[in-house]
């Protein structure tokens, strides 16, 4: 399974912003209802962190309103061996 970021913006009219907030609020998904917003802070958008098979299934998991919008990120981890030994081969 991989692990996704799923950003969602919404727009800045607080009525719009509400609207968005309780959507997620009322669907009853435990990702939706997990969901990290910016709103306060000026970022009109919610953060879902999601561990899923791929980015189809990733946005599958919005409301279809904020689906096409919606920008999916897969994550990943570096150990640091990993990264030394890429840097090694493009060192001189």
């Amino acid at each position: 399974m991989a692990r996704f970021i799923i950003e969602v913006p919404h727009s800045d009219e607080q009525v719009e912003c509400a609207r968005a907030v309780e959507i997620f609020l009322t669907t009853g998904s435990h990702f939706l209802t997990n969901a990290d917003w910016g709103c306060l802070d000026g970022d009109h958008k919610a953060w879902i962190i999601a561990d899923v098979d791929n980015k189809d299934e990733a946005r599958g998991i919005l409301p279809p309103a904020y689906r096409s919008q919606a920008r999916i990120i897969q994550l990943n981890k570096f150990e640091l061996k990993e990264i030394q030994d890429l840097l090694s081969h493009h060192q001189a």
